[in-house]
C-alpha cells in the first residue's frame, strides 16, 4: 500500500487541514468497515461469538510484538495506557526513588505521586539529556519515567542516549509513555535500553479509542506485584492459564472491537511500512521546523535544542492568528503557552504551506 492510498481512507482530510493527530487520531474507512463487521458478528452470535475470543487477542499481541520487534510474552492489552501504567506503579515497592521530567504528561506522573513513591523531578531545557545524566550521576533514581515526546513542546528524548544511559546504569527501571511515538518512527523493543514501553492507540497508530499497549522485559516482570506469586496460577480453570502479570493487567473481560481495532492499524500501518512512514513524517517535520524557525514561532528551547526534533510544534501565536487557522479549516490544539499542530502520514509539506502563508500575512 502505498501512502496516497492510505491517505485516501481517511475523509476527513477532504475538508480540513487536519494537523491534530497528537490530539487525536483519524478513523479510516477500512477500519469503521471492520468494526461493522465485528459487531454483526456479536449481534448474530452472541456468546458464541466470544468463543474465539482468547485466538482473536492472541492475534492482536502477535501483532503488537511483530510492530514493536518484542517477544509475545512481554506484551499486554489494555484499555488505555493510564490504565495499565497505574496498575503497574501500584505493584511497585513504596521505597522507590523515582525520577521525572517537570510537567510531563499527567497521566505518566501522577500515578507516582500517588502510589506514595518518592518523585525528584528535572526541567526540561535545551541541554534535556545532559540534565539527565548529571542527575543520574549525582543521585542515582531507582525509576525514571518520561514520555518519549513532550506533549505540549514536542520535544524528543534521543532514544541513542537512553540506550547508553540503561548501558550506563543497568539497575534503574526506565519506563517510557510512547503514546505521542509510536507509529511515528520504526522502534525495537528488543533492542532499546528501555524496561517498559506503552502508549494508548488512539493517536498516532490510528486505532481509535479504548485500546493500548505495554511491554514490559520478562525480567522484569516478577518485580511488580511479588506478594501475589505465592498464590498463582489461580486455581480457577478460566485464570490458570494467565501469566503473573497478566493476572493484573489484564483482568476481567477484554474488548475484542477495541483491541482488535489496535490489530487492525497495526497490520496497515505494517502495509505501508514502517521505514516509509518514518521518512514521510521526517521530511514534513524537518520542512515544518524549518517554516516555523524562519517566522520566529518556536520557544528558545527547541531554537537552541541539537537532538532531531519530532513531528509536534507549539508555535507562539496570537489568539488573532489562532482564530485565522481555525476559520481556514486548520484543526489544531491550544496546548500550554501556544497553539499546537501535529503532523502524521496522511499530511505533506502543502499543509505547512497553508498554515505558513495564513501567519505570514497576518503578523502578531
Amino acid at each position: 500500500m502505498t501512502i496516497e492510498q492510505f491517505k485516501k481512507d481517511y475523509p476527513v482530510m477532504t475538508r480540513f487541514c487536519y494537523l491534530n493527530t497528537a490530539s487525536s487520531g483519524l478513523l479510516g474507512e477500512g477500519l469503521m468497515e471492520w468494526r461493522q463487521n465485528h459487531d454483526i458478528d456479536f449481534l448474530i452470535g452472541g456468546s458464541q461469538f466470544r468463543l474465539s475470543v482468547d485466538q482473536t487477542l492472541n492475534s492482536v499481541r502477535t501483532d503488537v510484538a511483530n510492530y514493536f520487534n518484542a517477544a509475545n510474552k512481554e506484551v499486554f492489552l489494555t484499555p488505555n495506557f493510564t490504565f495499565a501504567l497505574k496498575t503497574l506503579v501500584s505493584g511497585m515497592d513504596k521505597d522507590k526513588s523515582v525520577l521525572l521530567l517537570q510537567d510531563d504528561y499527567p497521566s505518566l506522573s501522577f500515578p507516582f505521586y500517588s502510589s506514595g513513591l518518592k518523585v525528584k523531578t528535572i526541567e526540561i531545557t535545551a541541554d534535556l539529556e545532559d540534565r539527565i545524566l548529571q542527575e543520574f550521576n549525582d543521585n542515582t533514581p531507582d525509576v525514571f519515567a518520561f514520555s518519549l515526546v513532550q506533549y505540549i513542546s514536542g520535544i524528543k528524548l534521543d532514544l541513542n542516549f537512553i540506550n547508553s544511559l540503561k548501558k550506563q546504569y543497568p539497575d534503574v527501571l526506565l519506563i517510557a509513555d510512547a503514546t505521542q511515538y509510536s507509529g511515528t518512527e520504526m522502534f525495537s523493543f528488543k533492542d532499546s535500553g528501555i524496561d517498559i514501553f506503552g502508549g494508548s492507540g488512539y493517536k498516532w497508530l490510528l486505532a481509535g479509542y479504548g485500546n493500548a499497549y505495554l511491554l514490559v522485559k520478562e525480567a522484569q516482570q516478577n518485580n511488580f506485584y511479588s506478594n501475589t506469586l505465592e498464590i498463582e496460577p489461580l486455581e480457577q480453570p478460566f485464570l490458570q492459564s494467565k501469566s503473573h502479570l497478566e493476572l493484573h493487567l489484564e483482568a476481567g473481560h477484554l474488548d475484542t472491537l477495541n483491541l482488535g481495532s489496535l490489530g487492525y492499524s497495526l497490520k496497515q500501518l505494517s502495509a505501508v511500512g514502517q521505514k516509509e512512514i518514518e521518512q514521510h513524517i521526517s521530511r514534513v517535520a524537518t520542512y515544518a521546523k524549518e517554516q516555523f524557525l524562519s517566522l520566529g514561532l518556536l520557544d528558545g528551547t527547541i531554537v537552541k535544542r541539537t537532538v532531531k526534533h519530532s513531528n509536534i510544534f507549539n508555535l507562539q501565536l496570537s489568539d488573532k492568528q489562532a482564530q485565522l487557522l481555525s476559520e481556514r479549516n486548520i484543526v489544531f490544539s491550544k496546548r500550554g503557552p501556544g497553539v499546537r499542530l501535529s503532523f502524521h502520514l496522511y499530511n505533506t509539506e502543502k499543509d505547512v504551506d497553508k498554515v505558513v502563508k495564513i501567519l505570514r500575512g497576518n503578523p502578531k
